[in-house]
């Protein structure tokens, strides 16, 4: 099969107590790997687009025969936007972001808590499930932006630097109901080295 479910950089249990161990052992071992083997199946219908890059996949889906291009849409979206959020977060994360970040965040938003009371409330109001982001546009300057479901942001030309999921999944057997909750401690385990290198590429 042309991908496959990478393994978590860390132990599930490395981000207690702010996200438990069997919230990140179904997440990881139930719905992203389901979103792999989904695309995989997808995909064996027409093999001729296997090669296509996962960020490819992502975007170009409209380009893709009709009978696969929604279950490529939400399934290689799904592996993208995972892959990507599992790095952002480690044992040994929170506090504030390291010196080029923090700087790139007081240019567009005058301080750190500006930008996080932004970002929370993006993360809060997204309806039903979808994502949080903080991006680069365009032209360069960071912009918080949302998606719904597991589409990505590199569909709206944004490069991705920072993601929250906010699919119940991803928080409801700690948290249950309350995003908020998830929402601020989700920012203790941040890996503020791979958010920075994101930023710089």
């Amino acid at each position: 099969m042309p991908f496959e479910l990478k393994p978590l950089p860390y132990a599930f249990d490395a981000l207690e107590p702010y996200i438990d161990a069997k919230t990140m052992e179904i997440h990881h071992d139930k719905h992203h790997a389901a979103y792999v083997n989904n695309l995989n199946a997808a995909l064996a219908q027409h093999p001729e687009y296997q090669s296509w890059s996962l960020e490819k996949l992502a975007t170009a889906y409209d380009q893709l025969p009709a009978d696969i291009a929604q279950k490529v849409r939400n399934n290689a979206g799904g592996d993208s936007n995972h892959t990507f959020f599992w790095q952002l977060m480690g044992p040994k994360g929170g506090g504030l972001p390291h010196d080029k970040m923090l700087a790139a965040i007081k240019k567009e938003f005058t301080n750190f808590e500006t930008f996080q009371a932004q970002f929370n409330e993006a993360a809060k109001t997204v309806f039903g499930s979808g994502w949080a982001w903080l991006c680069r546009d365009k032209e360069g300057r960071l912009r918080i932006t949302t998606t719904p479901n597991q589409d990505s942001p590199l569909k709206q030309d944004m490069h991705p630097i920072l993601g929250l999921d906010v699919w119940e999944h991803a928080y409801y057997l700690k948290y249950q109901n309350r995003r908020p909750d998830y929402i601020q401690a989700w920012w203790h385990v941040i890996n503020w080295g791979f958010v920075e290198d994101c930023l710089e590429l």
